[in-house]
């Protein structure tokens, strides 16, 4: 919009300039008191990159460490926030390098997140927050979750995730379409699907149907293929639209199910995954008995103060 011609200009305007003393400028409360109160306002968020030796390569988790859970909804509020798959809030406990974990999608609170829990160790560990060569023990809706620094990576001990039974044909179909192929298997875990593949490029170039996937009652689909890759076991992709991701980049939890499912195919302990989404990661992984042992790297890509305490 063009001002007019003079708006800036004649002695009435010459004059308001002239007769404006010198105040301090509104940035006066750069003061001792003001920055005390300005840092007792803030909280610190730590943006991680889980299951990643290297920036922009994983899947990125919001940590935030608190001295207390605040309420559920603005815990919620800064996971819409921060737009990532999960966004973790960490607290200590009584005991020695223990803390309780809940994680967060934009939309909901989760029962399990493997890449979160990831970067919240990886965040104590980098923050001075625990020793180096210390356990750390999470309190979780999953029940206890241990983790303890590999050399350079983290191990998480978490639960299996077994099949429970095949699929009805009706929900076999329904993820064909959506896929847009047809699977070897269709099977429920206690949280999501496993859709097996016979070919890794078919997995590699799926587009799926994100709308017709919402509408299957699920956490998320998990689909794997045999790998062709030396030195990879197998692959995987991991949907969960319902949970607001259309696309996980590198979902621990669904290893949970995809370890046990490719080591008893496999006639092994240990298999090796990579998350073939476009950021990709690598999970190793090692089963035994009722509990999966997953093991990645982190690397903070990010660090800020959040201005809006609950």
């Amino acid at each position: 919009m063009a001002m007019p011609a003079n708006l800036f200009a004649g002695p009435a305007v010459q004059t308001l300039y002239l007769a404006t003393p010198v105040a301090t400028p509104f940035h006066f409360c750069k003061t001792t008191m003001c920055e005390s109160q300005s840092e007792q306002s803030r909280i610190s968020l730590w943006q991680v990159d889980a299951f990643a030796d290297r920036p922009f390569t994983g899947n990125p988790a919001a940590i935030c460490l608190l001295d207390r859970f605040p309420h559920d909804r603005w815990m919620q509020d800064l996971a819409a926030e921060m737009n990532l798959s999960e966004t973790a809030f960490v607290v200590p406990t009584d005991q020695a390098n223990g803390f309780q974990l809940r994680w967060f999608t934009p939309l909901v609170e989760v029962d399990l997140c493997g890449h979160a829990t990831l970067a919240a160790a990886h965040t104590l560990y980098e923050q001075n927050r625990v020793e180096p060569s210390a356990v750390i023990r999470f309190q979780t809706r999953s029940g206890e979750l241990i983790c303890q620094r590999v050399g350079e990576q983290i191990m998480l001990d978490f639960p299996t995730a077994p099949i429970l039974d095949r699929q009805e044909p009706e929900t076999a179909e329904a993820i064909a379409r959506a896929l847009g192929t047809t699977p070897t298997l269709v099977a429920r875990t206690e949280a999501d699907l496993l859709v097996v593949l016979d070919d890794p490029a078919v997995l590699r170039n799926l587009k799926p149907d994100f709308g017709r996937l919402a509408k299957i009652k699920t956490r998320g689909i998990a689909v794997t293929a045999r790998s062709d890759q030396t030195g990879i076991d197998f692959i995987s992709r991991f949907f969960a639209p319902r949970f607001g991701i259309n696309e996980d980049p590198v979902t621990g939890s669904a290893h949970c199910a995809l370890a046990p499912y490719w080591c008893g195919q496999l006639g092994v302990d240990e298999v090796v995954g990579f998350q073939a989404s476009r950021r990709g990661g690598r999970v190793r992984c090692r089963c035994a008995g009722d509990r999966v042992e997953l093991i990645g790297q982190a690397i903070t890509v990010m660090h800020g103060n959040f201005h809006f305490p609950p």
